[in-house]
């Protein structure tokens, strides 16, 4: 309300100063920097930048613009009104320093020169405000031109007579991709723990994690791998930061965005979503949000949005626990073509070649309250729910044509949620029904068959149609899905097919499992093998299965396991107890087939991820070759895995020579004593040998009573 205020208020001064005002697009403006809260700064190189920053603000212009082709007014009568116009446009981009606007004015004329100059309390915003509002519209006749103020410097520096620029040899940057080549095909993870976040690679064939980079208040929340594996990101009291290599670890960029919260990367890795928000300076007030989206290689802020939380659905607390988190979600095409939100009545789809609307316009679907991009294609699936007399419907919309590939009507539906499988070849539709009295819901399936003609549904439920559905998970890469369901503490486990024997449009059921101590399923990301498990208040039960032999492989246990992560291979898995359990903090390996390979406890453990892979570069055909002589390129790693197996049983022969070395020390420095007090004992025993006594075992046996009773019996004749 303050804001839309201060527009009125400018548009009135505007028109007595005889300008067309055209208002300033406030969602593309930040807020101005927070403060960093007494948080240490995460490296040297951010204290050396900090020490500049703070040189800069006392000895230098880096905080100061130059607005140009302003209106030329009279100085006596439209100056200051002119300087009220100017201020309060800036004002919502940044601080403005007290006495901070500068408005030259020409002795003889008595009129403004046409321009002013700005100084704000950073360089951010100053350059900030250079960003959004070089060519913005005053009116139809003043464009303003913004620059810098050390630019301007720097162009009147330009000497007159013109030399050739300094040859600098090219440096070839770091691979960011360096840690595929890996000679042992290990993976790395991060984790942590305190203060410390930690990289690893997992080295199974040598049962430990061996440490490839350490640091302290590396983050000030929490710690991402961005979906390809290339970048960790990191969050600050003023910005994000990506960093990236093998071993290094260089930062590669940052993002500023003061208090930022939360962040989310696009499939492509293309963009980088920021998000915050900050207190309204009405009491009554919804919380303010700013999202960024930043283009990740230059860090230059492609779009910005602005306004209360419940703009964007946050509700009027704000904060991070009431976000549903990303409120822009990217379609899974891996080219970063289009992200979308939804709003009330609305989906608003957006392209980023330019970063606006698609057709400048949202789709308009009333009353939508959830929608969910395919991963691999420019298709989302919307849910509407019932309303009336008209009845809630899943539909299918391709992008960019909006056009509705396909629809299914529900009927008493209570609760609706969307599965989308990896490959994007099937959705699963988990429709929660209101029975005939209204007092309970049961729940089935519509499946949808993405990639056949015409998209058949298929309606499926369970053959207790009163089950309750705990989870649900698809296959990755594959055609089956795993439900649990039934009533704790031992719910059923069933597993199903997309494809039937006879190749029929029909779900196949594989097998039921009775009675399991679960309710969380994990399927590897390589399909096949999945990890049932029973968190929290199954206190972590895991059960290691093989989906194509339909067999139980192992069952453990992790006690307290709050967190289970496959590695991107499938062929390990890592579970972990995070400091939402006072005890047993840290994190267990586990072989895909449930053996424990090792452990290691670390206390206030926060975060385990694994690094993600990117996508195969080899041909479909490549990969058949490859899995037609798998024997051939496999002898050289068993040669490398039975050197690791003697080696590691040398390892152990040598461990167990150690303890017994220590343990015949141990015994002999006890029988050197006992002689040595050997003359002591006598006279203690005066005199008696006590060395010599034999001693002979005899078993007694004794014989209690433990209770008498009573019993008068008749008989009867």
């Amino acid at each position: 309300m303050a804001d839309v205020m201060a527009m009125k208020d400018i548009e009135t001064t505007a028109s007595f100063l005889g300008i067309d005002f055209v208002p300033l697009d406030l969602n593309s403006i930040h807020l101005p920097p927070g403060q960093d809260f007494g948080i240490p700064s995460d490296d040297e190189e951010g204290d050396k930048n900090l020490n500049k920053d703070l040189e800069l603000y006392s000895n230098g212009f880096g905080n100061i613009i130059i607005v140009d082709n302003l209106p030329e007014v009279d100085a006596k009568t439209k100056k200051e009104k002119l300087e009220d116009v100017i201020h309060r446009i800036y004002s919502q981009i940044g601080v403005i320093k007290e006495n901070g606007l500068c408005m030259p004015v020409d002795p003889q004329t008595q009129s403004t020169l046409g321009y002013c100059f700005i100084e704000f309390n950073t360089p951010e915003e100053a350059e900030l405000a250079k960003e959004r509002t070089n060519g913005y519209k005053l009116d139809k006749r003043h464009i303003f031109a913004v620059n810098m103020f050390d630019d301007f410097d720097i162009f009147m520096k330009v000497p007159d007579q013109w030399a050739p620029p300094e040859f600098k040899p090219y440096t070839p940057g770091e691979n960011l991709q360096q840690w595929l080549t890996d000679e042992k095909a290990r993976d790395q993870f991060v984790i942590r723990a305190g203060s410390d976040t930690e990289v690893l690679w997992n080295d199974a064939m040598q049962l430990k994690a061996e440490p490839v980079y350490e640091r302290a208040f590396w983050t000030e929340s929490f710690v991402r791998w961005s979906p390809l594996g290339t970048y960790l990101a990191t969050l600050h009291s003023q910005d994000a930061a990506v960093w990236g290599g093998a071993s290094t670890f260089n930062r590669l960029m940052r993002y500023a965005h003061p208090q930022v919260k939360l962040i989310d990367f696009s499939p492509g890795e293309k963009y980088l979503v920021t998000y915050s928000s900050h207190e309204p300076s009405n009491p009554c007030g919804a919380n303010m949000v700013v999202i960024n989206i930043f283009d990740m290689r230059t860090g230059k802020v492609m779009r910005g949005f602005k306004g209360s939380a419940d703009d964007f659905g946050v509700g009027a607390t704000g904060g991070v626990k009431g976000v549903s988190w990303p409120v822009f979600r990217w379609a899974g095409d891996k080219e970063d073509k289009y992200f979308a939100r939804i709003g009330k009545n609305i989906i608003s789809v957006y392209e980023t070649e330019t970063f606006s609307l698609i057709d400048k316009k949202s789709l308009k679907v009333e009353n939508v309250v959830d929608f969910s991009w395919s991963p691999t294609d420019p298709i989302f699936a919307l849910f509407v729910p019932e309303l009336g007399d008209h009845p809630a419907r899943v539909s299918l919309m391709q992008i960019p044509s909006k056009d509705e590939l396909r629809q299914k009507n529900l009927f008493s539906v209570s609760e609706c949620k969307m599965y989308w499988q990896s490959n994007g070849d099937y959705l699963a539709v988990k429709v929660d029904r209101y029975t005939k009295t209204k007092k309970s819901t049961c729940t089935g399936f519509e499946l949808f068959r993405i990639r056949e003609r015409d998209i058949p549904i298929e309606v499926f439920e369970l053959e207790n149609k009163n089950d309750k559905i705990i989870a649900f998970a698809w296959e990755p890469e594959g055609h089956r899905f795993a439900i649990i369901h039934g009533d704790n503490p031992r719910p059923d486990i069933s597993f199903y097919s997309m494809r039937s024997v006879n190749n029929t449009d029909k779900v196949q059921k594989l097998t039921t499992l009775k009675g399991k101590q679960a309710n969380t399923p994990f399927w590897s990301p390589a399909g096949r093998f999945i990890i049932l498990a029973g968190l929290k208040g199954f206190n972590g039960q895991l059960e290691f299965y093989d989906v194509d032999e339909l067999e139980t492989m192992a069952t453990a246990e992790h006690f307290m396991a709050t967190d289970i992560e496959w590695d991107p291979t499938g062929r390990y898995v890592g579970t972990a107890v995070t400091s939402v359990h006072e005890m047993e903090n840290g994190f267990n390996i586990w072989s895909f087939n449930g053996m424990l390979l090792y452990r290691i406890l670390k206390d206030h453990f926060f975060q385990l991820l694994w690094r993600p892979r990117p996508p195969s570069v080899l041909s479909p055909e490549k990969e058949e070759e490859i899995a037609k002589n798998l024997k051939k390129y496999s002898m050289k790693y068993k040669v490398e895995d039975q050197d690791v197996s003697m080696l590691l049983s040398e390892q152990d022969r040598d461990k167990w020579r150690m303890l017994k070395d220590e343990w015949d020390k141990w015994v002999n420095e006890w029988k050197h004593l006992h002689e040595v007090e050997k003359l002591e004992r006598l006279e203690l025993r005066n005199g008696e040998a006590s060395d010599e006594e034999e001693y002979e075992a005899k078993e007694v046996e004794v014989e209690e009573i433990l209770d008498v009773s009573e019993e008068v019996l008749s008989f009867e004749e």
